[in-house]
């Protein structure tokens, strides 16, 4: 990329690369491979840390890709620490460590190294963005709103959902209330929204076109892989009709109005 010697990406991911050894090492002595997800937003945190300090793009630009960013890989730290229950492994890679049996912990170094990665792939649009060299304009001011909606959407979900669950007359029943009336996954809507708010950052750069991908790989990865198909399998198995008959008046993603059966 211009102006940038491809040994500048090439250190931010063998650093992320490091810190996931090092993670998949504690998950070898724990047994408990709960923390990854933790592991993949720091490394992006601590990539775009990388990115502003030793880039070459406007330099106020690079401090407000830093700060937002970084607070966005604490809160949604903070929010997978405090869903998981402290002793235990999450249920998806309880599962995982089941079926891969024998073969689980080089299976899981495998893993480790694809969380690697991705977590390098998705810091691609911070360095796209603290690599812009065009001073702050309007353009960034779009970028902000973008940012804001998407990352206090996803704050409301979350806390929304938290709220719900903590009440015990609510075990084994579905939140169908606040944002969770018009999607089944808001937490997921507006982190794909997030991944909007580094196109106006990053698009006057030579390179920043790529930023355009980031969306569509976020929503394949939510639709295909990683997000929706486990979670709804979850739910179907644990709440049964009650939730199939949410499925049927709710959309899975896009916020919208819920409908009668």
């Amino acid at each position: 990329m211009a102006n940038y010697p491809i040994s500048f990406l090439t250190h931010g991911f063998l650093g992320v690369s490091i810190i996931m050894l090092l993670l998949w090492l504690y998950q070898h002595h724990r047994n408990d491979a709960s923390h990854v997800d933790i592991g993949w937003a720091i490394g992006i945190a601590l990539l775009t840390s990388y990115y502003a300090v030793y880039g070459q793009g406007d330099p106020n630009r690079r401090f407000l890709v830093w700060i937002l960013t970084v607070f966005w890989s604490l809160r949604l730290s903070w929010h997978l620490s405090n869903r998981h229950e402290s002793g235990k492994e999450d249920g998806r890679y309880v599962l995982l460590r089941r079926s891969w049996g024998k073969n689980a912990q080089r299976n899981f170094f495998v893993f480790y190294i694809a969380q690697a990665i991705l977590a390098w792939t998705f810091s691609l649009p911070s360095f796209l963005s603290t690599a812009n060299p065009y001073p702050l304009s309007i353009t960034d001011g779009i970028g902000l709103a973008i940012w804001l909606i998407a990352v206090a959407g996803e704050s409301i979900a979350d806390t929304q959902l938290n709220r719900f669950k903590s009440n015990k007359k609510n075990v084994g029943q579905t939140c169908m209330s606040g944002l969770w009336r018009y999607s089944r996954h808001p937490n997921y809507f507006f982190e794909w929204l997030y991944w909007f708010s580094f196109i106006p950052w990053a698009i006057q750069y030579s390179w920043g076109w790529v930023s355009l991908c980031f969306p569509f790989i976020m929503l394949y990865l939510l639709f295909n892989i990683t997000g929706i198909p486990y979670t709804e399998k979850r739910a179907v198995k644990s709440r049964g009709n009650q939730y199939r008959n949410y499925q049927k008046t709710t959309n899975a993603f896009f916020p919208w109005i819920s409908q009668k059966v």
